[in-house]
């Protein structure tokens, strides 16, 4: 999306977060500054939790919190790491050059908690994604928890809390942060359509929010997907915009295998959309054609278009979408269009 996310847009502050146990357990950081580890399941707010407590916990929060999400971090190359803003003030070219890709990361996150805070007694460190740490830099972790405890601390959020060590999660209060209810990302939803001036419907809402299941980041994306394209959020335009999004990325998915040669896995996709969803074999040709104008150019997208046109003729005829649609997709193996 080329406009700012809602999620960002609409970061909530410590008491708009939808579960009160949540607001209350953080709350009680403000009190007394306390290492955390706040764990829930996927998108159920916890990093917007941690960046609504150190808006309240710091006077410049952009400046006074560190956010190193670890799978990107421990997943990038040493390059990457020492271009990284947020962390090539800490190494210089000789430690580039002469340092591993474990030294630099101990090192970045000894430096992170090092640095002294921009205002008041101390700074927030994130680690996001945790329980992608392995258990050696966890170990360092815990030796730098202890080292520099009165200047920072460390809130590490995790969909698996016990993938943490033992001395990590004794050092942190736990908030354990669930999935938002139906009620609750309804609730949240309204407040962000009407702060967005969008048309709705309670139907819309409900919608949106059932689709999601739980997840607060998808529930408020796909309202600000609907209202974008539909100006409006009710449930027929949420049901008609969610249901092609949702069919875009099973179709990535179905061309993917079937490029990748899982042949299986590819119709087992395509059996889905056809039997247990029910969408017509043109519907399916025309997400498959709106997907293939991202992921082909050139040649083969020429290819794919002919390819389609003799499929969408069979189609036409009256014989089985599944057998034409499943010669498209054996066409895909190895990665381009077969001759």
């Amino acid at each position: 999306m080329e406009t700012p996310l809602w999620t960002e847009q609409h970061a909530p502050a410590l008491d708009e977060l939808p579960q009160k146990e949540v607001r209350d357990n953080l709350g009680r950081a403000l009190e007394e500054p306390m290492n955390l580890v706040v764990h829930g399941p996927k998108g159920s707010g916890k990093t917007a939790g941690v960046r609504a407590l150190t808006r309240e916990l710091h006077d410049k929060p952009d400046a006074d919190r560190v956010e190193i999400n670890v799978s990107d971090f421990f997943d990038s190359t040493k390059k990457e790491i020492s271009k990284d803003p947020r962390f090539s003030q800490f190494i210089d070219s000789k430690r580039r050059r002469n340092s591993s890709k474990a030294d630099l990361i101990n090192h970045v996150l000894k430096e992170s908690a090092a640095n002294m805070p921009v205002t008041g007694e101390y700074k927030t460190v994130l680690l996001d994604n945790a329980e992608g740490m392995r258990e050696d830099f966890q170990q360092a972790l815990r030796r730098v928890m202890e080292q520099y405890h009165e200047v920072t601390q460390f809130v590490i959020a995790t969909r698996q809390p016990s993938a943490l060590i033992s001395p990590i999660r004794s050092r942190c209060y736990p908030v354990p942060v669930r999935a938002p209810t139906q009620d609750e990302l309804i609730s949240v939803l309204k407040t962000i359509v009407e702060r967005e001036d969008v048309p709705y419907d309670e139907e819309g809402l409900e919608y949106v929010a059932g689709a999601a299941s739980g997840d607060l980041r998808e529930a408020i994306l796909s309202a600000q997907t609907t209202a974008e394209q539909k100006d409006e959020l009710t449930m027929s335009t949420a049901y008609e915009v969610l249901s092609a999004v949702d069919t875009d990325e099973r179709v990535q998915e179905m061309i993917a295998d079937a490029e990748a040669g899982d042949f299986t896995d590819a119709r087992s996709t395509l059996d889905e959309l056809l039997i247990d969803e029910g969408y017509s074999g043109a519907e399916v040709l025309e997400s498959v054609l709106d997907v293939s104008r991202s992921r082909y150019t050139g040649s083969e997208l020429a290819t794919v278009h002919q390819l389609a046109g003799e499929i969408d003729m069979d189609i036409a005829d009256g014989t089985s979408d599944r057998i034409h649609l499943s010669r498209f997709l054996a066409n895909l193996d190895g990665g381009v269009i077969a001759d």
